[in-house]
């Protein structure tokens, strides 16, 4: 199944959230790693600027966003397809040798198997 070119809608102001989010992390990973790579920031840098800036938790909403317009424009056998593609991710603490696949979601499920913590979300288009 081809999916490349299909387009999914979103409400903008989610977009601008999730994007805001991405921005904040990948500028502010950027100054972690230069600052470990001169020896100003360790670890527990790292590990404190995941933990005070809610890193886990933005990722996951932003995660559930995009999942939420997928399941609500795609067919069951794409979404099954998008599935497996995210099962295939590197995860910290997985051996492949011994894990089993992990699935994208950290929270319950939809039939699709992708996240589905709020009743609905709007979705344009």
């Amino acid at each position: 199944m081809d999916m490349s070119y299909r387009e999914i809608h979103m409400p903008l102001n989610e977009v601008v959230a999730v994007l805001q989010d991405l921005n904040e992390f990948v500028v502010s990973f950027d100054r972690l790693g230069s600052r470990q790579a001169f020896g100003s920031a360790d670890e527990y840098t790292v590990g404190k600027y995941i933990a005070d800036r809610d890193v886990a938790r933005r990722l996951s909403r932003a995660r559930h966003v995009i999942s939420v317009a997928l399941d609500a424009q795609l067919s069951d056998d794409e979404n099954a397809e998008i599935d497996t593609l995210c099962d295939q991710g590197r995860f910290y603490g997985s051996d492949s040798a011994t894990s089993t696949p992990q699935t994208c979601p950290a929270e319950p499920t939809s039939a699709s198997g992708r996240t589905d913590s709020t009743a609905s979300a709007e979705v344009v288009g």
